[in-house]
């Protein structure tokens, strides 16, 4: 097989991997979230809480700025 073909293959297994890998961590994230505080975010989300909904979002980019961080290369 190519060489470029390979590190294409490589490539896309290893994106996929990350993709799955972050899905799952920010999932776990959220329901450690939900369990945390004392109102259900999800019931409110149905309601239509602006609130609850931007402090969700903070904490989930909140996760990604960490999780960006800690997998960026040093200088």
């Amino acid at each position: 097989m190519h060489p470029i073909l390979t590190n294409i293959l490589y490539m896309l297994g290893y994106g996929l991997a990350a993709a799955l890998v972050m899905s799952l961590a920010l999932g776990l994230c959220v329901k450690v979230w939900n369990w945390l505080t004392p109102v259900d975010e999800w019931e409110e989300l149905k309601k239509g809480n602006i609130a609850v909904a931007i402090v969700l979002a903070a904490v989930i980019i909140g996760f990604a700025i960490v999780v960006s961080t800690a997998i960026s290369p040093g200088h």
